[in-house]
C-alpha cells in the first residue's frame, strides 16, 4: 500500500514545494478531486499516475537523470479550486505541464483561465464533457478518456438493447452532468427511447424526494442518474430506493463508486447497472495490471487506467520536448500517433533511448492506444457493470 499512502499524504500535505531552478527536479501537476463529489474516486487514480511516475525515476529519470516529480492540487471538482491549484502550480511550484484535472468543470475552468494563457499542456484522465472538445485551446488540451457525447450515446443504445424503452433522467447541473444527459436523451429518443421526466438538479442537497417524485410522476420504472456516486448521485439513489420511486437504476462513470455499495449495501442494488470506460485487453493492460497490483492498487478501479497513461505520455512529452513547457503540447502528437516503434506501460528506459536517437515512438497505453484527434480526443470503450457481492462486475461490453 506504499504507492496509495505516498499518494494520498501528498494529496493531503498540498505538496507544496517552492519552485526550483531549470536544472534541478522537473514538476507535472497532478491535479485531482481530493475532496469533494469523487474523493473516493480520486486517491487510486492519483496512485496510478503516481505509479508512471516511480517508473520513470527507477529507470533512467527524465531528461539529464533529473527526478520527475508529480505536485499533487485540489480541485475538489470545482471550477473556482481547479484554477486556484492550477494557478499555484503553475506560478508557484514551476511545473512545466499538468495531468488533470479530474472533473469537467474544472478542466474547462483552468484551461481557460490557467493553462491556455499559460501555454501549458494538460491532458485529463477523467474530463469526460463534450465542451472540452470545442474549448479554443490553442491544441494544449487533450484527453486519454472519450467524451461523454460517446459515453451517453452508448448508454441509450445499450439500455434499448436490454429492452428498457422508457426512462426518466436525473442530471447534475454541471458541465458533466449536462453534456452527459443530452447525449443519452438524443440517442435514446432518436432510436425510439421514451424520456418520462428530465430535469437537473443541485449538487449537495440534503433532500430530493421532491425532485423524485416529479421525476417518478411520468410513469418510468428506470431512473437514470447521471450525478456523482460519492456525492448528490448517492443521495438521489438512496432515497429512490427508500420511497419506492423507481425499480431499475442506472448511472454512467460518475456512479461507478465503490461508495454506492459500501453506503447502500450489495442487497439492495440488486437493480442498480452502470457504465464505465475499460481497457481494452492487451499487453499494455496486462503490463500496468500487474504492476498497479504490486504496488498495492486496484487495476479495476475507475480511471486508473486512464490515469496511469496520462502522466505516462506527459513523461514522454516532456522528454521529447526536452523539458521546454512550450513545445510539450506539440510533442504529446509525436509520441503517441500510431507510427514509430511501440512503447508499453513501464518501458521507460527504451522509450528515452529512442527519442534520444531522434527515432519515433508510439506509445499504447493501458486504455488504449490513444492516437489523438484533431480536437486533443480519443476513442475508447466501454462497458456495463452491475454490483456484486464484493464490488462492480462487468456484465457486458457497450457499442
Amino acid at each position: 500500500m506504499k504507492l496509495f499512502q505516498t499518494a494520498i499524504a501528498a494529496a493531503l500535505l498540498g505538496a507544496t514545494a517552492l519552485a526550483a531552478p531549470a536544472h534541478a527536479d522537473v514538476k507535472i501537476g497532478l491535479i485531482g478531486g481530493v475532496t469533494g463529489p469523487i474523493a473516493a474516486m480520486a486517491p487510486p487514480m492519483i496512485a496510478s499516475a503516481q505509479l508512471a511516475i516511480d517508473q520513470v525515476n527507477a529507470n533512467g529519470g527524465i531528461l539529464d537523470g533529473q527526478k520527475l516529480i508529480g505536485v499533487v492540487g485540489d480541485s475538489a471538482c470545482n471550477p473556482q479550486n481547479g484554477t486556484d491549484a492550477a494557478t499555484k502550480a503553475v506560478n508557484i511550484e514551476g511545473v512545466v505541464a499538468i495531468v488533470g484535472p479530474h472533473c469537467s468543470g474544472s478542466v474547462l475552468a483552468v484551461a481557460n483561465s490557467v493553462t491556455v494563457p499559460a501555454g501549458i499542456a494538460i491532458i485529463t484522465p477523467s474530463g469526460t464533457s463534450p465542451e472540452i472538445t470545442s474549448l479554443d485551446d490553442k491544441d494544449t488540451v487533450f484527453r486519454t478518456v472519450p467524451s461523454d457525447d460517446y459515453q451517453g450515446r452508448a448508454l441509450a443504445r445499450t439500455l434499448l438493447d436490454r429492452g428498457t424503452k422508457k426512462v426518466a433522467v436525473a442530471y447534475l447541473n454541471n458541465d458533466y452532468g449536462k453534456g452527459l444527459a443530452e447525449a443519452f436523451k438524443s440517442e435514446f429518443e432518436a432510436n425510439g427511447g421514451e424520456i418520462a421526466g428530465y430535469a437537473a438538479h443541485e449538487g449537495e442537497k440534503a433532500s430530493y424526494r421532491s425532485n423524485l417524485a416529479e421525476l417518478a410522476s411520468g410513469g418510468a420504472d428506470t431512473l437514470v442518474i447521471l450525478d456523482y456516486g460519492d456525492g448528490s448521485g448517492l443521495t438521489l439513489l438512496r432515497q429512490a430506493l427508500e420511497n419506492g420511486f423507481f425499480e431499475n437504476f442506472v448511472g454512467a462513470d460518475g456512479m461507478k463508486s465503490d461508495a454506492t455499495f459500501k453506503e447502500l449495501g450489495a442487497e439492495n442494488l440488486t437493480t442498480f447497472v452502470a457504465s464505465s470506460p475499460v481497457g481494452e485487453k492487451s499487453d499494455a493492460l496486462e503490463m500496468f495490471s500487474k504492476a498497479f497490483t504490486e504496488a498495492g492498487g486496484d487495476p479495476s478501479a475507475i480511471f486508473v487506467t486512464t490515469s496511469y497513461d496520462a502522466a505516462f505520455l506527459m513523461a514522454l512529452a516532456v522528454e521529447k520536448a526536452g523539458g521546454d513547457k512550450t513545445k510539450v503540447a506539440a510533442a504529446m502528437r509525436e509520441i503517441s500517433n500510431g507510427t514509430g516503434e511501440t512503447i508499453l506501460p513501464g518501458e521507460w528506459a527504451k522509450a528515452k533511448e529512442l527519442i534520444a536517437a531522434g527515432k519515433a515512438i508510439d506509445y499504447k497505453g493501458a486504455a488504449g492506444d490513444h492516437n489523438f484527434d484533431e480536437k486533443g480526443d480519443v476513442p475508447g470503450a466501454y462497458a456495463l457493470f452491475k454490483v456484486g457481492a464484493n464490488g462492480f462486475e462487468m456484465i457486458g461490453e457497450m457499442k
